[in-house]
């Protein structure tokens, strides 16, 4: 017990970078240990050498900044959130780059933030060019980058009213909210210390149970662990270039298609940032919006896909339009929750209906996004629900000028000050798409080309690239300038405009 009580004391100490770099570092030595097993010496002394350089550099800083505590509070850990996106890539990517040799640096700097920010945007189109253990550093990167959210969500973003949680938070943007100020302040790594040893065991099981699942599915080891990892975390990054590549068939997507509900509310594995009204999973309406698209959606496209189908001549047995159907309910649920995934039935519905690439849909379904405070990018589901329950209200109030609002207290919350808030944030997302597409399309990207890469990389949705033209867009190609800009699109689609602006706050400067 002593011992342990040293070990948290000393975790307080240290910045929350250093200890997520040090995590970082100490995860490099999972696929040195794989590729040592697979005779693949080289790759396996690039992890485990800077698994040992991370760690001695951590440590030496550790060691001059003892004695030292941090005087910005929660605002400080937003900071080091930032840098864990933008900067710790950059060590991430030196055993990557070393031991892929047949790429440059930059290229392997923006796989680790595709993969940090679970984007999980595909710069490597043949799944051979790696070994093994690089498809496993990758998977892994994004899950670690998942696990991050998962306990910021509720340790630096909800008490800073930011990242979906300023609908209905009573606090402004970016400050404390009121009553939890001085706690919030007196020890905000404890709380964050908390709430990792609460969620952490429960993000490690359920992806062994999805692993372990897809492994009595029939699925290869390697692939199993990759496509476990990248459900939890929502990146889409897979060792065989998708679903198509599985050997666990129809059962393996169910088992993919079950667990990414855990992206549509946070209120389906806790209950920690849970606002009064909203405590129950079927009353939530994140949850309740997101399992209507799931299912109306698919069902439009179906009786679409029937309507085509009849107009070509080419309707086929009822198991194939079932099949039909169980592809577009996936896909769709992937891609709300901004994983990505393809089932293997996807390609099968669009000719049988004869229907061309529906990519405006994906990327409609890209830009809604999944839960707050979950590995989901995009809008967030909330917020969508604010704005329509505000758009409901209006015409409540054209239809009968004097009515009064009958919704309960947490609804009037969300109509009145949340709905603003939401509004301010569309406005803020627009602002930024139309920013990265027009500097993309200044280093010579197409329009149609800039908007694509701009919406997948803003709502950490890349395997969205692949899927919303008829010719899919070759990262690789891109040049410096712009893939740099991708970078900084996907470090701002992560974190969100209102918590980058925050960071501006002069409270976290003023020392």
């Amino acid at each position: 017990m002593a011992r342990t009580a040293q070990k948290i004391s000393l975790a307080r100490q240290l910045p929350l970078f250093l200890l997520i770099w040090g995590i970082a570092s100490l995860l490099m030595w999972v696929p040195a240990v794989m590729a040592l097993v697979q005779n693949d010496h080289d790759v396996s002394r690039s992890f485990f050498y800077s698994g040992i350089v991370g760690l001695t550099v951590v440590t030496m800083i550790s060691l001059a900044m003892q004695g030292r505590r941090s005087r910005r509070g929660t605002l400080g850990q937003l900071l080091a959130l930032m840098a864990t996106f933008a900067l710790l890539p950059l060590f991430l990517a030196v055993p990557f780059h070393d031991a892929l040799r047949t790429t440059s640096f930059l290229n392997a700097y923006f796989d680790m933030v595709s993969a940090i920010t679970t984007t999980g945007a595909n710069l490597f189109t043949e799944p051979g060019r790696l070994a093994p253990s690089l498809h496993l550093w990758r998977a892994l990167v994004a899950w670690m980058g998942g696990l991050v959210m998962w306990i910021s969500a509720a340790a630096i973003l909800a008490p800073l009213s930011l990242g979906g949680f300023e609908v209905t938070a009573r606090g402004q943007p970016g400050r404390a909210v009121p009553g939890a100020a001085q706690s919030e302040r007196a020890d905000p790594r404890g709380r964050l210390l908390r709430i990792c040893r609460t969620l952490a065991p429960v993000y490690l099981g359920l992806t062994a149970v999805v692993c372990v699942l897809l492994l009595i599915a029939g699925e290869a080891e390697l692939t199993a662990i990759c496509h476990a990892m990248s459900i939890l975390a929502t990146s889409g990054i897979s060792p065989v270039g998708g679903i198509a590549g599985s050997t666990s068939g129809i059962t393996g997507e169910a088992i993919l298609f079950l667990f990414m509900f855990f992206a549509l509310s946070r209120l389906t594995f806790s209950s920690d940032t849970a606002t009064s009204g909203y405590a129950r999973l079927d009353q939530d309406p994140e949850f309740r919006i997101g399992v209507a698209i799931v299912i109306g959606l698919p069902l439009l496209l179906f009786v679409r896909h029937w309507l085509a189908a009849f107009e070509v001549d080419a309707v086929e047995s009822f198991e194939f339009a079932l099949r039909s159907l169980w592809g577009s309910m996936f896909t769709v649920l992937s891609y709300l929750t901004t994983t990505g995934f393809v089932s293997a039935d996807w390609e099968e519905a669009r000719q049988w209906s004869g229907l061309g690439n529906p990519g405006l849909i994906l990327l409609g379904l890209a830009l809604i996004g999944g839960g707050v405070a979950t590995t989901a990018g995009g809008v967030k589901l909330l917020r969508v629900y604010a704005l329509y329950l505000n758009g409901y209200r209006e015409m409540e109030k054209l239809v009968h000028p004097s009515s009064v609002d009958s919704g309960d207290k947490g609804n009037r919350r969300i109509r009145r000050d949340g709905a603003f808030i939401a509004w301010i944030f569309f406005m803020l997302f627009a602002i930024s798409l139309a920013v990265v597409s027009a500097l993309l399309a200044a280093f010579g990207l197409s329009f149609d080309q800039a908007l694509v890469l701009s919406i997948a990389t803003l709502s950490t949705t890349g395997p969205l690239i692949d899927m919303s033209g008829e010719i899919s867009i070759r990262l690789v190609e891109l040049n410096g300038w712009a893939k740099l800009i991708m970078c900084l699109a996907m470090v701002v689609g992560r974190l969100e405009t209102l918590a980058i602006i925050a960071l501006i706050t002069p409270d976290l400067w003023r020392n």
